[in-house]
């Protein structure tokens, strides 16, 4: 895999990680909750401001309209008591009297009309009007600046609460998640170890009986199911296998002799198929036994004698490549691996057309391939062509499986492709004698 496509594959699996949606889910609800809450604080916080700027100013207005109506006031005292805004606008509407921040409107035209805030001196006065008695108006004003400072931070601290809520929240969020899946991530790479053609080992449990400790009892579960149906269609196997061997055995050793005493074609051809039905009963044997339970019987074999016994097999199979050295294989499942490959050509191509096995042998490895001048392999199967009961020829879909897991029990492989010419081309490997010979 190339380094992108790792990158890639990470960041796939980050975005579909399940702490990933936990985390971004809590955020996500975290964050509403808190702007709502945030959001509530700062409008009651200033909806508490305003209130209190608004009864400053009644306050004020009406403790200065009040020192106005006392007969007992004075209007120099009560305006000067009154702060830096206060004008006193006659009935003719002309201001009488203005404190000394707006000392340019004295002996003018109240100009302010009914506005509720003006502009004085680059500050914004907020202002009330009471009644003054024969004095006419009271226009008293307080400057907002504090309250509209006050009110730009509590926007502000919402502001970046929102900005900066939102990735504390998901950091913690997906810390949070990791500590508490951390079992079920191990729980994940336990199972997909299972492998159910090897192995069938119960998972361990946690110590504590949570989610994670009711997953993994449920596959334990479902393993035992699995290995119990395995162990019945093994028995099922092993049963029709042997109840099929003994009369194959004595049908072959039948028309054998029928086919040397009469020489009939018709004689040859049911003796070919026994051999077929022979050894179609050793591959469902392979099957029912799998992998683990099969031995190899190792011997040194000159190459000739797997050339005769091929031959003998799969009659009209053309052997090229060089046949003069030496095998060190199992014979039985080695002929065995390599008829299914030569009979399947045989069948792919018909009674006119060709196959051939070539062997190609260097002390680190032996090559079979097997060509043959069918149609070739159906593309859309790819590897599935050898799995068990998969096969595009209409066959039993056995003998590419068993061939494939006879060379991998020898320490090799088998691949398959189609020609450019035409046909399928399978290749069987196995290591050569001189490494066999270092291992054993």
């Amino acid at each position: 895999m190339t380094p992108g496509a790792g990158l890639y594959s990470a960041r796939v699996a980050w975005r579909h990680s399940l702490r990933f949606r936990l985390a971004l889910t809590y955020s996500a609800l975290a964050l509403a909750l808190i702007a709502l809450m945030t959001l509530g604080v700062v409008l009651l916080l200033l909806g508490s401001m305003e209130r209190q700027f608004v009864d400053r100013l009644n306050e004020r207005a009406d403790t200065l309209a009040g020192a106005f109506t006392n007969t007992g006031g004075g209007l120099g005292s009560s305006a000067g008591g009154a702060g830096a805004y206060t004008l006193v606008v006659n009935p003719a509407g002309q201001v009488t009297y203005a404190s000394p921040a707006l000392r340019d409107y004295q002996d003018t035209g109240y100009v302010f009309g009914d506005l509720a805030r003006v502009p004085v001196q680059n500050t914004t006065v907020r202002a009330v009007k009471r009644k003054a008695g024969d004095y006419g108006t009271l226009w008293v004003g307080l400057p907002e600046d504090d309250l509209l400072a006050a009110r730009q931070s509590a926007l502000s601290a919402l502001l970046l609460a929102l900005i900066v809520a939102p990735a504390v929240l998901l950091l913690t969020g997906w810390w949070v998640g990791r500590q508490a899946l951390t079992g079920l991530e191990a729980a994940a790479n336990l199972a997909d170890r299972i492998d159910p053609t090897h192995s069938l080992s119960p998972l361990p449990l946690p110590a504590r009986e949570d989610e994670v400790h009711r997953l993994l009892a449920a596959i334990n579960r479902l393993l035992v199911r699995i290995e119990a149906g395995q162990a019945r269609e093994k028995q099922l196997l092993g049963q029709i296998v042997h109840e099929l061997g003994a009369p194959l055995t004595v049908l072959k050793a039948s028309l054998k002799r029928a086919e040397d005493r009469t020489g009939d074609a018709e004689v040859a051809r049911a003796a070919l198929v026994a051999d077929e039905l022979t050894f179609t009963t050793q591959d469902l044997m392979q099957l029912a036994r799998g992998q683990l339970e099969l031995k190899l019987a190792w011997h040194y074999i000159p190459a000739r004698t797997l050339q005769g016994r091929l031959d003998r097999l799969v009659p009209g199979t053309q052997f090229l490549g060089n046949w003069a050295g030496g095998i060190l294989c199992d014979p039985d499942r080695l002929t065995q691996a390599l008829r299914n490959l030569l009979a399947n050509g045989r069948r792919a191509a018909g009674p006119e057309g060709t196959v051939t096995i070539t062997l190609a042998e260097t002390s680190e490895q032996v090559t079979f391939t097997v060509q043959d001048s069918g149609p070739g392999l159906p593309p859309e199967l790819g590897e599935q062509i050898f799995e068990p009961f998969v096969s595009g020829a209409g066959s039993s879909g056995l003998g590419l499986s068993v061939s494939r897991q006879i060379a991998r029990m020898h320490g090799g492989d088998l691949s398959g492709t189609n020609s450019p010419q035409g046909g399928a081309v399978f290749t069987l490997t196995i290591p050569g004698a001189a490494l066999g010979d270092e291992d054993d």
